[in-house]
């Protein structure tokens, strides 16, 4: 068994930077089991503006189980970051939401992102884009998908793993299956959320979604399947069936959408609409409007909780930096953070609050933002 709690060896606390938008972030976390399909159950977090008038216990980043297996398995053999074992204590790692905060009111009805996290990847690992949105007034819901994330702990302690991954189109599919009815059963559910004082707060008419590697592919199959999700951004993910043949293209890729979408890849080998044969197909049948871009001197895991953890932990670690390199590419990780955050809530704001986001046309060049194409 595995143990649990902050590891007795830790040499590398992790801080994630605080949000800068207008309102204080809080979350709230639902067990939800969908009848429908054999009892599955689901844990998402919900993040959303609070209003916050004296301290309260911070949402934690990890719990303790999903923790300790995520140190143990999840961030080297999932995420391949070359971590030392037990060296980082990432349940002590501390968010910016108060936990089961009341909605801050001033923020009207919230539009509603859906984030979908990597394969191999929690949906705590990308906190620091999550966080910014809430801060920006939109209600942020992270799913686990229960089997195919690396570990789900459930209020009863249970801790559920990734099982059966295989580098297969039938396993590839039925991820990609899961994923989507996940998706449209989480939003089912959200029209009856009562915690933190969210009923009638949230704005089901203007859903948008985004995910990292899988879960970019997962946001595009799910707007297919669902037109309740009006505009959708895929960070660094293939949209191919076939890990070993890129030729073999999901029924998305080969259709495209016709609502907004946004493509971001990492710099040298990550996706792009010219070197991905998914994104290329997917780009020529897209009737919505669509962009194109790399984000500059970034790599794969430069969209996730990575580009803020590895610059943390180099040092107390001695990690090489050509390890770092290779994980977070040579992108100051500052800037980074800015430049997904500018263009994230650009796209949303521009297409489910219906205001601004103009540079999505006209980069500015302040933003390490190589633009491949648009329309």
């Amino acid at each position: 068994m595995l143990a649990v709690g902050i590891p007795a060896q830790a040499e590398a606390l992790v801080s994630l930077p605080a949000p800068t938008g207008p309102y204080r972030v809080g979350e709230t976390t639902l067990h939800l089991i969908d009848r429908g399909r054999q009892d599955r159950e689901l844990m998402v977090s919900l993040f959303y503006p609070a209003a916050v008038t004296r301290p309260g216990p911070a949402a934690p980043y990890m719990l303790d189980a999903a923790a300790a297996h995520f140190d143990a398995v999840t961030v080297n053999d999932y995420l391949g970051l070359g971590l030392p074992v037990g060296k980082v204590d990432w349940a002590s790692i501390g968010t910016h939401a108060t936990l089961n905060a009341p909605v801050d009111r001033r923020a009207g009805k919230l539009p509603v992102v859906l984030y979908s996290p990597g394969l191999g990847e929690p949906r705590t690992w990308s906190t620091t884009l999550v966080e910014q949105l809430a801060a920006a007034g939109y209600l942020v819901v992270t799913i686990d998908n229960t089997g195919e994330s690396p570990e789900v702990e459930f209020p009863d302690g249970r801790l559920v793993l990734l099982s059966g991954a295989e580098p297969t189109v039938a396993w590839v599919s039925g991820m990609m299956a899961t994923r989507v009815a996940d998706t449209s059963f989480v939003l089912d559910q959200l029209g009856g959320v009562t915690a933190a004082g969210l009923r009638g707060r949230i704005d089901l008419d203007a859903v948008g979604m985004f995910g990292h590697s899988a879960g970019g592919f997962a946001t595009a199959a799910a707007m297919a399947a669902d037109p309740r999700i009006r505009a959708g951004i895929n960070l660094d993910g293939t949209m191919g069936l076939d890990p070993l043949d890129p030729e073999v293209l999901s029924p998305v890729a080969q259709r495209g959408l016709d609502r907004p979408f946004l493509l971001v890849g990492s710099d040298g080998t990550g996706e792009t609409i010219t070197n991905d044969p998914s994104w290329t197909s997917f780009w020529a049948h897209s009737t919505g409007w669509k962009a194109a871009l790399t984000l500059t001197g970034s790599r794969h895991a430069s969209f996730t909780d990575a580009e803020v953890v590895l610059p943390q932990v180099a040092g107390p670690l001695r990690l090489d930096p050509a390890t770092v390199r290779d994980d977070i590419g040579t992108l100051d990780p500052r800037l980074a953070l800015r430049t997904l955050d500018r263009y994230l809530s650009g796209f949303f704001d521009r297409f489910l609050r219906h205001r601004g986001g103009g540079f999505l046309d006209d980069p500015e060049p302040v933003y390490p933002i190589a633009r491949q194409q648009a329309r």
